[in-house]
């Protein structure tokens, strides 16, 4: 019991840390906050994520990149050429390590309008860190894991990150039904994203990019919308009107 209620809270912070803050904020700044806040959910997507850290500046280009050139071959994560998921992240992870590592020429388009902190960055990107968080996971499951099956889980702690976007790359462009006919292959994957956190309505998101509700039918359900709503009634984040 301990064992699965760690890995649901781990996958479901990780995962609100990636859809509130690095995509709809950091990528498409669909509200605004203090500085005090953006520092606050910058280290918050840190922690959350942990050993599969990801900077939010190469975040927010290569999703601004997927965007403008959806399902392309200038797309850094469409699965339309890849056989298998993992060549998939691969290919994101060059792409990726190229923007943030300045090997990769950014077109200027992209390079603007994202949160930067380089003393959380030097941090939290230090592999010294990230193998502290991947030695906390596993010293956790040597604490309370019961079975030996439990210790397969392991991986997904150590690659969050990453495995919550292939989810969504591959699935969300894959599999699933369109409302809209965008020139590109996006699907909505399910009518209440309780996986994903409202990411796999890929199709509503491409026809309607800044829109920080994913979800277009009524009767579809982004979970996430509603805590956006409230923080903005609250202070912590104003909506752009």
């Amino acid at each position: 019991m301990i064992i699965a209620i760690f890995f649901i809270a781990h996958w479901y912070l990780s995962l609100f840390g990636q859809t509130f803050f690095l995509h709809r904020y950091s990528a498409h700044k669909m509200f605004t906050m203090s500085k005090n806040w953006e520092k606050f959910w910058y280290i918050f997507a840190w922690v959350t994520q942990g050993s599969s850290y990801l900077n939010a500046r190469a975040y927010a280009i290569l999703h601004r990149m997927h965007h403008a050139y959806s399902d392309t071959e200038k797309d850094p994560h469409t699965p339309h050429f890849f056989k298998e998921v993992f060549s998939m992240m691969m290919h994101t992870r060059d792409i990726y390590n190229g923007v943030l590592h300045g090997t990769i020429e950014v077109e200027d388009k992209f390079e603007r309008n994202y949160p930067v902190y380089p003393a959380v960055d030097k941090i939290a990107d230090a592999w010294l860190t990230r193998l502290a968080f991947a030695f906390g996971y596993i010293f956790f499951y040597m604490a309370f894991a019961t079975q030996w099956w439990m210790y397969l889980l392991l991986p997904i702690h150590f690659l969050m990150g990453p495995v919550h976007g292939a989810i969504v790359n591959w699935a969300g462009h894959k599999y699933g039904y369109r409302n809209f006919n965008e020139n590109d292959q996006s699907q909505n994957t399910l009518v209440f994203d309780f996986l994903m956190f409202g990411e796999l309505f890929q199709n509503n998101h491409h026809h309607a990019g800044s829109k920080p509700n994913f979800a277009a039918k009524w009767w579809e359900i982004d979970p996430v919308y509603p805590i956006i709503v409230v923080f903005d009634k609250i202070g912590i984040l104003k909506l752009m009107r």
